[in-house]
């Protein structure tokens, strides 16, 4: 975005409270935000409400979310029967530092919707749900490498960022990450059957692990028969297999992702949904190998877990109260509709103002991948450029990226950054404001020079 565009002077004008608190948080924080994904030049929106599919900015200005809690609120921003859960809980204890029934259901509500959850464990968030996975395996195994698919993000340590991003293919040097630990990290391509079988031959790994349904939420997308293979490989072969569901886990279904596809992993890390939208992840699976953060256990050693805030009663309430909603089956289904009507309906824009973008993506997602000039889906099922994986998450040129969200946030859609979520509060009427902007942002674009 030039400094003299157009979408930049609107949104100035705009979102004036927004700058002048981005102005104070330059002074506390790395870049001004608390969370990378939420950096936007000229400065991002901030949001004092948030109630079904909407957000209240600041400066008034209400805008519809795809953000929908970075992935973590399936049924919508202030869903009743949770915000009721986490009052009635607050009121009694928010932290009492020893164990509590909750933590029980919570857990009871897990293993009903999951029957790969022999055994669980909770975290405070998926980055930790998955570092755990990865030292069971390792422990239970007695071995040390992880093979990884390029381009899946698993949480930010060291253990599994390499590779979570573009550009791929080189040797993915990871800022801050020993040349130790990438030893011990086998990085192969997504959904290469054959590639996977020759890294379990060489390397003779302590597990494999696989994010949901592709990396990015589907950015890369990957379908069942894909994973049913890996489960048969990993069976076969006698290896660990981790399906980290943090993003899918009770999203594209009551029994995730897993269940869609007919596979029993041998261990699942949770968290977003799990939690009802606030802090929490956990670790389920077989119970031989949870076994292993057991006092006394036929390992000869004990994962070492502690966690000040570990299955913490407001979270467990939270996630009790969306669980028992999730499992009705029917906010699934309607969030998976929204999404399909949105991919279908921005596709039509794009066709008929000739525009080098595609909708795509699985269940709630919507991926939209710029720089397109491939042949338009016909089917719901369609993945552009034949699902490789080099094309489909590359870096994108950072000004049309920070442009494209500011055009949409003028036209009252924040987007999460390409892609984007449906919960089970988006309506058609959501849709359709959207597919507007969309629209209105393509002219915009153009209109500020940049070749959409």
């Amino acid at each position: 975005m030039t400094t003299h565009s157009r979408i930049r002077q609107l949104y100035t004008e705009t979102f004036r409270q927004s700058a002048q608190l981005f102005e104070r948080a330059q002074g506390i924080f790395p870049s001004g935000v608390t969370h990378d994904g939420r950096y936007l030049l000229p400065f991002p929106i901030y949001a004092d409400r948030a109630c079904g599919s909407r957000k209240q900015t600041v400066d008034g200005p209400e805008v519809i979310d795809y953000w929908v809690g970075h992935g973590a609120l399936l049924l919508g921003h202030s869903f009743p029967a949770v915000v009721e859960a986490v009052q009635r809980q607050a009121a009694l204890s928010t932290h009492p530092g020893a164990s509590h029934s909750l933590e029980i259901e919570w857990a009871e509500l897990i293993r009903e919707l999951t029957p790969s959850a022999e055994r669980v464990r909770f975290t405070n968030s998926g980055t930790e749900a998955t570092l755990m996975a990865l030292r069971i395996a390792r422990i239970t195994s007695g071995r040390s490498k992880v093979i990884k698919f390029a381009g899946h993000f698993h949480g930010w340590h060291d253990l599994l960022i390499p590779a979570a991003d573009a550009p791929h293919g080189g040797d993915y040097v990871t800022p801050g990450v020993t040349a130790g630990v990438m030893g011990d990290l086998v990085i192969i391509p997504p959904n290469d059957i054959a590639a996977l079988e020759r890294a379990i031959d060489e390397h003779n790994p302590a597990c494999v692990i696989h994010e949901g349904n592709g990396g990015h939420w589907g950015q890369v997308p990957v379908r069942a028969p894909f994973i049913q293979a890996v489960r048969d490989i990993t069976r076969h072969k006698k290896v660990i297999f981790i399906l980290d569901e943090v993003i899918t886990g009770f999203r594209v279904a009551p029994g995730s992702f897993q269940g869609h596809c007919g596979v029993v992993p041998d261990m699942t890390t949770f968290a977003k949904i799990l939690a009802g939208g606030l802090p929490g992840g956990c670790l389920s699976g077989r119970a031989d190998l949870l076994e292993a953060l057991s006092f006394e256990n036929r390992y000869g050693q004990k994962m070492k877990h502690p966690g000040t805030y570990n299955g913490n009663p407001l979270s467990a309430a939270a996630g009790i109260a969306c669980l028992k909603e999730i499992a009705k089956g029917t906010h699934n289904e309607h969030a998976n509709r929204m999404a399909a009507l949105l991919r279908r309906q921005l596709n039509a824009v794009f066709a008929e103002k000739n525009a080098r973008m595609i909708a795509y993506g699985d269940f709630s997602a919507t991926k939209i991948l710029p720089d397109y000039d491939g042949p338009r889906p016909t089917t719901e099922d369609f993945i552009p450029l034949g699902g490789n994986h080099v094309q489909l998450d590359r870096k994108l040129d950072a000004a049309l990226s920070h442009a494209f969200r500011c055009a949409l946030l003028l036209g009252g859609v924040d987007w999460m950054n390409w892609g984007g979520s449906t919960s089970s509060a988006h309506t058609a009427a959501d849709i359709a404001q959207t597919v507007r902007a969309f629209a209105e942002a393509i002219d915009m674009l153009r209109a500020d020079g940049f070749a959409v």
